[in-house]
This record gives structure tokens, sequence and C-alpha cells, in this order.
């Protein structure tokens, strides 16, 4: 695309953005569903479509390009350097199916890891717009840059700065079914109701939305390509309308992606060991990729102190304004083995990433 191109498509899609956000929808006068702090449950709907995760055998890879999306703050870029280098150790390793990396920076301008990592530098939203729900760059980013570069591959796994990869990854995706993690707080039969805003009973059942946000899926370029646009469409519609924004809180933004999901009939195979959550998920053996998204906090015992402040702690929000040091302290013994192999792998990165604390 030349020059005049990107401009105008930018210009055009910002102009979207503001009809979108100046269009209303017609609600019902239901009354706000109270939303629960997301907690951890076992999944028992025979809607939901869960596999184990094997490795498949096959001889052609089925390459997929992996996409993180990012801001230029101090605290995303060091989670963005851990993400690149355990990337780049299982890349080339038997069994990965893993292509290329782009990380999406959505603040606007070139940062100082442009030369350390692939980036491709897409616009923020026009000022306001998120209404400090910094999320909300994440489908709008994804418009811009599937318009706008060249990816080789036919597949995108879409991933976030706090995923730590701990082997490597093969195409999970199946046809035309694409491959994600089910979320125990993702739940559309509860929040039917609301959800009917965005996805009618014309397009069908309400299990048709799966337990998913939009990391870490695997879907297919073309499939991406659809329904990017309505996932950043139903995204500002579902923060404009207060009841919704009320019910679904920090997580609107998934439930945005689930439901465009929906909308262009890509059913998602559900991979429940695609991902764990230390410390509620204990062991790292089966999984390949550790989101460090919840603090760890364990008395020098080994025992957990859920809402506390553990005598032994790792928690990503403690370096905000400055990345963790090298050769962080282990957990005490007793603590999971998630945690310690967390840990373990921030502390090999840390120690192998050129100029870390600078």
């Amino acid at each position: 695309m030349s020059f005049r191109g990107k401009l105008f498509f930018r210009l055009l899609m910002t102009l979207s953005l503001f009809l979108i956000i100046r269009y209303t929808y017609i609600v019902s006068g239901d009354p706000p569903l109270q939303q629960d702090l997301p907690g951890r449950r076992s999944f028992s709907s025979r809607d939901d479509v869960i596999f184990p995760v094997k490795t498949p055998s096959k001889t052609t890879k089925r390459l997929f390009h992996t996409a993180v999306t990012a801001t230029d703050s101090v605290y995303s870029t060091w989670q963005c350097r851990i993400m690149y280098y355990w990337y780049n150790r299982f890349r080339d390793e038997p069994g990965s199916e893993m292509g290329g990396y782009t990380r999406i920076l959505h603040s606007g301008r070139p940062d100082g890891l442009m030369d350390e990592i692939p980036t491709f530098v897409a616009n923020p939203l026009p000022s306001g717009v998120d209404q400090g729900y910094v999320v909300l760059n994440r489908p709008w980013a994804f418009v811009q840059w599937l318009q706008e570069a060249h990816i080789e591959e036919d597949y995108i796994l879409m991933a976030e700065p706090d995923h730590i990869i701990v082997k490597p990854i093969p195409n999970l995706a199946r046809g035309s079914m694409a491959a994600a993690f089910p979320f125990s707080y993702i739940e559309p039969k509860k929040y039917e109701p609301v959800l009917r805003k965005f996805f009618p009973k014309k397009n069908g059942p309400i299990s048709r939305i799966n337990p998913i946000g939009n990391s870490p899926v695997i879907v297919s370029k073309n499939a991406l390509m659809k329904i990017a646009p309505t996932w950043m469409n139903v995204s500002l519609a579902m923060k404009n309308d207060p009841q919704t924004d009320k019910t679904f809180g920090w997580v609107l933004e998934m439930y945005a992606y689930a439901v465009s999901s929906a909308l262009h009939g890509v059913s998602n195979i559900l991979h429940r060991d695609f991902m764990i959550q230390p410390p509620w998920d204990t062991e790292s053996k089966k999984t390949y990729i550790i989101h460090y998204t919840y603090g760890c906090d364990f008395d020098m015992k080994g025992n957990v102190m859920h809402g506390k402040i553990g005598e032994w702690r790792f928690d990503k929000r403690s370096y905000g304004n400055k990345p963790p040091p090298r050769n962080l302290t282990l957990p005490p013994q007793g603590v999971p083995e998630s945690v310690v192999t967390l840990v373990t792998m921030v502390n090999e990165a840390t120690a192998n990433i050129p100029n870390w604390e600078s």
C-alpha cells in the first residue's frame, strides 16, 4: 500500500470511529446484571467443546504468526522483552509451528524496542474514545495491522506481553475452527440478556458465543480479517452502553471478541491446557503458555496468601515504573511448581537480555 493509500485508510478508519461512537443501540429496559469478581469454576456446559492439547502429527507445517499488542510504557516494555525472548527460544524447536512475530505498538509512535523486536506502529484511538479503558485500542490496532502489514503465515496467534511460552507451540486450529483458551469468568449464558443487544436471536443460540477472549487464540488470517472490524465496533458499542459497561467491566473487550467471532460463524476448539494462570494453576508441565496476570503471594512456609501482600511475592504490578531486577529470589519450598517455573523463566530471560535494566 502506498503512503497516500495508508494515509487515506487511517483517515477513513478514524472517521468511521466517530460514526460508530455516535451510533446508538436500541437497548432493552432490563435492570443491570451484577458482575461477580472473576473467579474459578469447573466447566459443565455440554455446549463447550474442550479438548486436551495434543501435538499434531503431520509432515507439512501450518505456520502461525504471533502478534502481541502493547504500549510504550515501561510496564508493557519489560513484559514484551521477556515474551519475545522465550518466543525465540522455542520457535525453531521440534513440534513448533511458530512463524513470524510482531509487536503491535498502539502508542502511535516508534519507541526504543524497534531494533530489538519486530514492531508495527499503530495509531491509538482518538483522544477520549477509550474512556480510560486502554485495551479498547487492541481491536483498532489489529484492524490497522491486518490492513497494512504483509503477513506471510495463514494463521495468527494473538498473545499478550505477560505471556511466557514454555515449550514449542503447534498450530492447534483445525479446519475452519480456531483454537482458544476457555476463561471461567466469560459466561455467555449467564449474561444472555445483555449479550442479545449485540448477538440477536436471529444469529442463533447464545451457546454459539464461546467462553473466550481474544488471547490466546490461534485463528486463520482470513477469518481474523473479517472478525477484527466487528470486534472493534462491538467493543466501542459495549463501552458506550452503560448497562453493558457496568456488567462486564474490565473483561468487556474479551466479551466483544467472543461475540464478534460468533457473529462471523467462527467456532473455537477450547483447549484448557493452552495456558495456565499461577498461582491458581499449580503445574506447567502440560501447558504452552504461562499467563502471569495474578499476583503470587506466599508465606515463607509456602502457603498461599490470597488478598494479602505475601512474605514472598511476585506480582507484575510491582514493576510499573521499572523492570524487575535480575536474579529474583526464588519462592520458598512448598510453593506450586508453576510459580517456581514462572520466576525461573523470568530470571533466565533477564539474565540474557542485553541492557536489561537500562
